[in-house]
């Protein structure tokens, strides 16, 4: 099995590709590694010192490393061990979530909006969908609509993009032009639920 690995956006999350599928539908996101018992892979990745995260797409796995190459966390001593545990994990036929474990592990925050901003959110949502989540899932990351009030969209950024140095360059260029573009009754967009 021959993983590739990505550097993100985010220099302290690293994308690997293990060439098969991880994840048939939706993500998944653990920030402790008690959110990760839902998930043996992730488990496995949270016993590594210097995990701090672990986000799982279609086809690749997000894992966020703590602290800085100064504090002794770098890349160079933590990305052996990652390639290793996801390749036994693979070899071994192991599931990647517990059989009662689907899609995400945190109880989805309710969406925020006024019925009378249905159209409008219906918009954003196919937006978000069709242009803004393929690109940041090529970056390790994902993007999901959270709310919509007096024109702010409210927005939740996980894997690579929570904590990520230019995630707030992302939302006001990108994403915040485009929506303006195609809905002049937005403003702004904000993060909502980043961790860093």
């Amino acid at each position: 099995m021959f993983i590739q690995t990505e550097a993100t956006p985010n220099p302290a999350t690293l994308k690997f590709l293990p060439g098969v599928m991880v994840l048939p539908s939706g993500t998944a996101e653990f920030r402790t590694a008690e959110e990760a018992s839902q998930s043996p892979l992730a488990e496995q990745l949270f016993t590594i010192p210097g995990v701090a995260g672990v986000f799982f797409g279609y086809d690749f796995i997000s894992v966020t490393r703590e602290g800085s190459p100064e504090e002794g966390f770098d890349w160079q001593h933590l990305k052996p061990a990652v390639l290793g545990t996801i390749m036994e994990h693979f070899v071994t036929g192991k599931p990647v979530m517990k059989d009662d474990a689907t899609g995400s592990p945190e109880t989805p925050m309710e969406e925020d909006f006024a019925e009378a901003d249905t159209e409008i959110v219906n918009t954003i949502k196919e937006l978000l969908e069709t242009r803004v989540r393929p690109a940041v899932a090529q970056d390790g990351g994902d993007i999901t609509f959270q709310g919509y009030r007096d024109g702010v969209v409210y927005l939740h950024m996980r894997g690579a993009c929570a904590g990520c140095p230019s995630s707030t360059q992302t939302l006001k260029h990108g994403i915040q032009n485009l929506l303006k573009h195609f809905i002049p009754e937005i403003r702004e967009v904000q993060p909502v639920g980043v961790f860093v």
